[in-house]
């Protein structure tokens, strides 16, 4: 497959130089969630490489510390500087760098130029998959039914709506289906659980409700956060809902404990 031309200007590549921005969680969490979005993406054709990373500076930049986060976002734009895309498997790290990036460097002609360069060839994983690469079905199996949660940064900040659904509707063996609700936040929002966590609580209540009657066996999301903060909230309440990372699925490496689930449980 070729691959359209890197939106920084670059000449036309048949196999595009991808960065992976493995995110915090998905490094020290669930790690399988970084080797799915690897398998995906040289799948497509790409070649990935990862370069030495730390966090995108979401949590410092939330909590207004503005110098903090702008160090985070230099020494990630200096570590992909030599990449076609870089791509996040997950909306919440990738609106930041994409979306926040270049907000903290205005005023500051140099390295705003660099930050909008960046933002520019950032993407989310299932997103770059099917409106870059353009990806139309994947050759996975999973047989169950599933429901899509949309995270309010991958939404709204990024446009990720209808491309997960596209893709899952090639996946063997998996009925999708439709959240009265999914795109109504699941409560997380990073630090807003931390400091407020009985609102939190009552908004992901009103999520697993959600799910509880969309009659799925399997929750999934494109952020890891959103989706550990809803399988806690299930395994608490004592639901069988198991909770995915959609990468997981679409590449066919959902075959060992669900998040949060131990494998102790699974052989249950």
């Amino acid at each position: 497959m070729n691959a359209t031309a890197a939106r920084d200007g670059r000449a036309l590549v048949s196999r595009p130089r991808v960065g992976l921005f493995v995110t915090c969680l998905v490094d020290i969490i669930r790690p399988t969630v970084g080797f799915a979005a690897v398998k995906l993406l040289e799948e497509a054709g790409c070649k990935v490489v990862v370069p030495s990373q730390t966090c995108c500076g979401q949590p410092a930049y939330n909590a207004g510390d503005r110098a903090t986060a702008k160090d985070l976002a230099k020494q990630a734009i200096d570590a992909f500087e030599d990449c076609d895309y870089v791509v996040v498997p997950s909306g919440s790290c990738g609106g930041m760098l994409a979306t926040h990036y270049p907000e903290l460097f205005a005023g500051e002609p140099d390295m705003a130029l660099k930050a909008e360069r960046f933002a520019h060839k950032t993407h989310e994983l299932v997103s770059f998959l099917v409106d870059v690469l353009g990806v139309e079905k994947v050759a996975a199996r999973y047989d169950g039914t599933v429901a899509y949660h949309d995270s309010c940064a991958g939404l709204r900040e990024l446009r990720v709506k209808t491309q997960p659904r596209r893709l899952l509707a090639s996946v063997e063996g998996l009925r999708l289906v439709e959240l009265e609700e999914a795109e109504t936040c699941c409560g997380f929002g990073g630090l807003f659980a931390v400091k407020y966590g009985e609102l939190s609580n009552a908004i992901v209540s009103r999520k697993s409700e959600d799910i509880r009657k969309s009659a799925a066996d399997t929750v999934l999301a494109g952020d890891l956060g959103c989706l550990m903060n809803m399988a806690g909230k299930l395994q608490r309440e004592g639901s069988a809902v198991k909770a995915r990372h959609v990468a997981e699925v679409l590449a066919g490496m959902a075959d060992g404990p669900a998040i949060g689930e131990s494998q102790k449980e699974r052989a249950r």
